[in-house]
């Protein structure tokens, strides 16, 4: 059925809609002076017992009682335009996965098992690409065995946010008790510009292999074990920058994966109190130029949403935000 508010504003959505992207205004509960009325805009997940439930770009579901419906529409999604070169997510999301490979992996249908030694969520969460070949529910059901068989946590990796991510799994995960931990953008950029930088890169070396100085300025290893190593060094195309400190620890470092077109940016660091030297800006440069001449043209990086210093950073170097991923965790009862 569809329903119909008072004036000009109509609800044009209806249950069948469940799945495609929406904008709605509905009435709060608890309504504050002058803010009787909120907007939400997102996937439509679920529209079950009189609820709808609305998933942001953000990752973020909303639920709205039926009758505090006001208006809603359907919505396009946002034009690739919008995000850097053209990408649909399947791509990115592969290309993504290339340049983070786990240590051991296993196919759950087109879904991928990942476990590296607990470095780091991507390495060690389940990546939902396509179908698993069996209900969601018993999917991830076998997925919490497969990880609790390695002493891990089982995580899931899931994306919002463009078209063909999946806002659908995000709101099957909150149902089942899955909780939601963090969160980062995947943003997209053309590389010659970066590579175009006017920066000093004559300080700046670029290695094939990760050493130890690296490590030390990397702040995510922790004591770095044979997975560390083992992460860090996959992907078709793997390079590591380093600018020499005055000590035994790199001012400044980075790493860039080369795979086809796409040149994907990952661990810039900078000593804290070497900062605002450019010294972030000459390791991209230098990574970006090595990627130029191995035939890529186009750029992409994870960042956490709260990283104002690194947004900043990827904003005047013209990244723009393609998609969000989030990591969830099972919550046992």
């Amino acid at each position: 059925m569809e329903f119909t508010g008072g004036g000009r504003l109509e609800v044009r959505i209806t249950s069948i809609d469940v799945g495609k992207r929406v904008s709605v205004r509905y009435v709060t509960e608890d309504p504050e002076p002058g803010a009787r009325f909120t907007d939400a805009v997102g996937v439509l997940t679920s529209w079950d017992d009189a609820v709808l439930l609305v998933t942001r770009k953000s990752g973020e579901s909303v639920r709205i009682a039926e009758s505090s419906l006001v208006a809603g529409k359907l919505v396009p999604a946002a034009p690739a335009r919008r995000r850097g070169p053209s990408a649909t997510f399947a791509e990115l999301a592969r290309a993504t996965a290339r340049a983070w490979r786990p240590v051991e992996s296993e196919a759950l249908g087109e879904w991928t098992l990942r476990a590296a030694d607990g470095f780091t969520r991507r390495a060690n969460s389940l990546l939902p690409l396509g179908d698993p070949g069996r209900p969601v529910e018993e999917a991830l059901e076998h997925a919490r065995a497969w990880y609790a068989a390695r002493g891990l946590p089982a995580y899931v990796q899931t994306a919002t946010g463009a078209e063909g991510t999946q806002e659908m799994l995000c709101a099957e995960l909150d149902r089942l008790g899955w909780r939601r931990e963090v969160s980062a953008e995947v943003r997209t950029g053309a590389l010659a510009p970066i590579g175009d930088l006017d920066a000093d890169v004559s300080a700046v070396r670029l290695s094939r292999t990760v050493d130890d100085p690296w490590l030390r300025r990397y702040q995510r290893s922790g004591e770095p074990g044979p997975a560390v190593r083992a992460v860090l060094a996959s992907g078709p195309s793997t390079w590591f920058a380093s600018v020499p400190g005055p000590g035994e620890v790199p001012a400044a470092i980075g790493r860039c994966v080369v795979d086809g077109r796409w040149a994907g940016f990952m661990a810039v660091e900078v000593d804290p109190e070497q900062r605002r030297r450019g010294l972030a800006t000459a390791v991209m440069a230098a990574l970006a130029r090595q990627a130029l001449d191995e035939g890529a043209s186009a750029a992409w990086l994870q960042v956490e949403a709260d990283n104002d210093g690194a947004l900043a950073l990827y904003d005047g170097l013209g990244f723009a935000p393609h998609h969000h991923y989030h990591h969830y965790r099972w919550a046992a009862a």
